[in-house]
Formats: C-alpha cells, sequence, structure tokens
C-alpha cells in the first residue's frame, strides 16, 4: 500500500504508485477496502468486503472531497 493521502474515521484512502491513468482512489478500512474512479463521476470500481452502509458513507466523503483527491492525485503523480 502506498502512503495515506486522506484518513476519514478508521477509513485510509490511498494512491497506487503503478496505477492507471484515470483518477482514482483505494480505501482500506479494518474489515474490507474497495476502488472508486473520481473521472467521469464518482463510482465505485471494487469492493472487497464492505458494507453498503460503509460504501455510502466512503463514497459521500470521497464526492465531497474529490477537488481535494483529484489535485492529491496530479500531485502525487507528477513526481
Amino acid at each position: 500500500m502506498s502512503p495515506a493521502i486522506f484518513k476519514y474515521k478508521s477509513y485510509w484512502l490511498y494512491f497506487f504508485s503503478k496505477e492507471e491513468a484515470r483518477v482514482n482512489i483505494h480505501v482500506k478500512y479494518p474489515n474490507g477496502g474497495a476502488k472508486f474512479w473520481l473521472e467521469p463521476i464518482v463510482a465505485l470500481a471494487n469492493n472487497y468486503g464492505l458494507s453498503p452502509k460503509q460504501l455510502n458513507e466512503i463514497q459521500k466523503f470521497i464526492k465531497e472531497k474529490a477537488d481535494e483527491i483529484t489535485e492529491a492525485w496530479e500531485n502525487y503523480f507528477k513526481s
């Protein structure tokens, strides 16, 4: 796992170093994880054991922080 970019409650959000060109974020939680696309809209790409309630909660956070996450993505992969 790459360094965490954001933390929300017990969720850790991070990028993989060797990743696709399309902006996305990975989520780690004690009982599972997920991957979300940010382009063209915030959407679930994969779910690894999170409940629908957890997915809704973290997706809402990602939507609220989409601009910050995209900026962090651009800065992370620029270097």
